[in-house]
């Protein structure tokens, strides 16, 4: 057996952390995603769930790594 191959010197979080990195590449964008129609929604859209442009203007300033 070799020693580059042995279990003790495999990293065993390296699945985990790039599922982490991954998941929050993926919220980081579906809220870019989400932001960017929100901007395009008419004043009836934004009435009919009770936004003003204002709300919408909070919203799509805020970096996509915040929620």
């Amino acid at each position: 057996m070799s020693i580059f191959t042995h279990e003790s010197m495999t990293n065993h979080h390296a699945d985990g952390l790039l599922s982490q990195v991954g998941e929050t590449l993926h919220v980081w964008w579906d809220r870019y995603e989400r932001r960017r129609e929100l901007a395009q929604w008419s004043d009836r859209d934004l009435h009919d769930i009770g936004m003003s442009r204002s709300d919408v203007a909070f919203e799509t300033e805020k970096p996509f790594w915040r929620a």
